[in-house]
């Protein structure tokens, strides 16, 4: 029998890193073999296991990223842009499979993944829950059946450490909605909403971001027409759905080509 699949986690120390690293030493498709974290780092050098405040697992915390994918069969990354545009060009020269969590990526930045997916799998989604995912699918259907007399509006809550907005998911929910009008989101998005605005226009898709307390994620799409509204949403009350979609990502890219793909095709939605 094949060897199961080596991960490696990388910010290991984060919030989503020691859920992921939970996740994979909960499992039994897969194995930890590395944890990432930045230079000085009071994790570097210790036990991941102890570190977390449990038993030893003898997986040491290193700094070195490469030493780490160069003995995984996959890389699981929720991090920040600029670490992961350095984590996959080291992904792919390992020809280990690199699943992005990481949010707030701009279009260069994720063009920049391009020549990485040439040699190694990707798989990079604003959000790894399965139920998000359905979402966004419902989303571009609605989209689609309905014309501008309803406005779109994207509402997302997260809670208050989080960094950018609108949140990943938002934004993919909101090419979703451009993809069913076939528009190009760039065109039609409206964030930002300050003072003297004046009426909104016909057809823009806009979106709303609310931080505050320890909400894990909320997103809602709301359709609003004269008379009548729809209301899609989806609430997450655990974070251990995006590991967990993360880690079902890592074992799906075993047996695919080099390429860059998304949690749709990973639930072949």
């Amino acid at each position: 029998m094949a060897e199961i699949p080596g991960i490696t986690i990388t910010g290991a120390s984060g919030r989503m890193g020691q859920m992921l690293l939970k996740t994979v030493l909960d499992s039994d498709r897969a194995r930890l073999v590395g944890a990432v974290e930045r230079s000085g780092h009071p994790w570097v050098g210790r036990d991941v296991g102890e570190a977390m405040g449990s038993q030893a697992n003898g997986v040491i915390v290193t700094d070195d990223p490469l030493e780490a994918f160069a003995i995984s069969q996959a890389v699981i990354d929720f991090t920040a842009p600029s670490a992961t545009l350095e984590f996959a060009a080291l992904a792919a020269q390992a020809r280990a499979v690199h699943v992005i969590g990481t949010t707030g990526m701009s279009d260069a930045e994720i063009a920049q993944l391009e020549p990485a997916s040439r040699h190694a799998v990707i798989v990079r989604a604003g959000n790894m829950s399965l139920g998000v995912n359905l979402l966004t699918k419902l989303t571009e259907k609605v989209a689609a059946a309905l014309d501008a007399d309803f406005d779109i509006e994207i509402i997302e809550a997260h809670h208050h450490h989080k960094v950018d907005a609108p949140s990943g998911t938002a934004l993919m929910l909101g090419e979703a909605a451009a993809a069913g009008r076939g528009v190009q989101l760039a065109e039609v998005r409206d964030s930002g909403r300050d003072g003297i605005t004046g009426a909104r226009n016909r057809g823009d898709i806009g979106f709303t971001a609310i931080r505050g307390g320890d909400i894990v994620g909320e997103h809602d799409v709301l359709f609003a027409a004269a008379g009548e509204r729809i209301i899609l949403r989806h609430m997450a009350t655990d974070r251990g759905i995006f590991a967990r979609g993360a880690l079902k990502a890592a074992l799906w890219g075993q047996t695919q080509k080099p390429g860059h793909y998304n949690m749709m095709d990973v639930l072949g939605l």
